[in-house]
């Protein structure tokens, strides 16, 4: 995939993603000052929200839940449905817990999208776009992020875990022509007993008043260097370099990503899996004044059942969303964060009517469903409906555009928007089915 220059890098010379991987920053915050100088920009083209929202947490289920098997039970599921705290909404035996959450979240039924391989699925799921060899196009992330702006110090857009290198998906949450400082930071599984932030975390054997030593004599140096070339260039590397090393000093964001400040009984209520606990660390990272986040903790592929199906289900995977979904609903309504923070999840689609020989259920992008609130999006909803067997929308067909314009309007952000490529095309950030706006959706408003 070609990418474009930025500043004095270029694809050659650094890959976008290599950069911004957690741990593979250097010692003085060198390459933090490059992901902060690809950030500088949000702060002058963010703007004042006029929404509720202020961040966005993302359970992304790769793979593909089923829907008959979750949000929308049918009579072609094994599993029986139960009644919520809303009266007539109903969901999945396989989600008591979240069925006590109804009243927060609403559910959309009718989803229906336009790719069924996993690659381009999730690309079109997280951008409104079917893949295109001549446009990358930039993710819903991105774009909240950029038109939000930076809060704190506190990096605006991160993606965790870290995925490994056979999952290839990790591009699809970028910021295409936006520009890398719209990019999600990737940090590691935060379950893991070594979990830390290496480029927040100092050497033992260099204290901070050891390095401000070195910063002091750097500035010095540098004077004396610049007196003889003083450009704007040279200036924006010492706001970058400082902002970088402020970074790194600062107890706001090393406390954002310390897990070790939650209780053991709050990080039981999450689940000590990957996913719980990158959905944990979400919660402190929006609290802390992170605008998105991405929590991808499942294994690989996980809600993928082409085989087993109800097995999988019923033992891996529900059991494990429903745990740690309520669990943060919970935790964000007594941190009185809900109400700035929207909560969504979804994959790239959902999974066939039908059994095949295998006892799975294969990809169905017709007709599916995801489910989000907080953030100004009213819970207790059900948006749309499918056929008897959740095959196909009966009524209230719903796109990612309007998803998309859903969300941007809970933020205060136009959802009618359409940024300029740099090929001169108009892109638009809530793009739908026939290159049509999406609409936000009134019920949920």
């Amino acid at each position: 995939m070609s990418r474009s220059g930025c500043l004095e890098c270029n694809a050659n010379a650094l890959q976008r993603r290599d950069f911004l991987r957690v741990g593979s920053l250097s010692l003085l915050g060198i390459g933090l000052a490059d992901y902060l100088k690809f950030s500088a920009l949000q702060a002058f083209e963010g703007r004042s929200s006029k929404g509720k929202a202020q961040a966005c947490i993302l359970l992304w289920l790769e793979g593909g839940p089923s829907q008959v098997d979750t949000w929308d039970p049918k009579s072609n599921s094994s599993f029986k449905p139960i009644s919520t705290n809303v009266p007539g909404i109903q969901v999945s035996e396989l989600l008591p817990r979240m069925a006590q959450q109804m009243d927060k979240l609403s559910i959309i039924r009718s989803m229906h999208t336009e790719e069924d391989n996993h690659p381009q699925g999730t690309y079109y799921a997280l951008t409104g776009h079917r893949p295109n060899p001549a446009m990358q196009f930039p993710s819903f992330g991105s774009v909240i992020c950029k038109e939000m702006g930076a809060r704190d110090s506190v990096p605006s857009h991160i993606l965790m875990p870290q995925w490994d290198k056979e999952r290839q998906y990790e591009k699809y949450f970028e910021s295409a022509f936006l520009g890398p400082e719209f990019n999600p930071m990737l940090v590691p599984d935060p379950s893991q007993k070594d979990f830390r932030v290496a480029d927040l975390t100092l050497p033992k054997s260099l204290s901070i008043e050891r390095l401000q030593e070195r910063r002091t004599f750097l500035k010095t140096w540098d004077k004396l260097h610049r007196q003889k070339l003083q450009t704007a260039e040279y200036a924006n590397m010492d706001s970058f370099g400082e902002q970088a090393l402020n970074m790194i000093l600062s107890p706001k964001v090393r406390d954002a990503f310390d897990l070790s400040k939650e209780s053991d009984k709050t990080k039981d209520a999450y689940g000590r899996d990957g996913f719980g606990q990158s959905v944990l660390l979400a919660r402190r990272l929006v609290e802390a004044g992170s605008r998105f986040v991405t929590s991808a903790g499942f294994p690989f592929n996980a809600w993928d059942s082409h085989g087993e199906n109800d097995k999988n289900h019923r033992d891996k995977l529900v059991p494990l969303l429903d745990r740690t979904m309520a669990a943060l609903l919970e935790d964000l309504k007594q941190r009185g964060l809900l109400e700035s923070t929207v909560v969504i999840a979804m994959a790239e689609f959902g999974r066939t009517p039908h059994m095949n020989p295998n006892f799975g259920r294969d990809h169905w992008p017709h007709c599916w469903s995801l489910a989000l609130g907080g953030g100004g999006i009213r819970g207790g909803q059900v948006v749309g409906s499918s056929d008897e067997r959740g095959a196909y929308v009966a009524e209230g067909l719903t796109t990612m555009g309007d998803v998309f314009a859903t969300i941007y309007k809970a933020f205060g952000i136009d959802w009618e928007k359409t940024y300029m490529s740099p090929i001169g095309r108009p892109i638009k950030i809530a793009n739908s089915i026939d290159d049509k706006t999406g609409t936000p959706i009134r019920a949920l408003l």
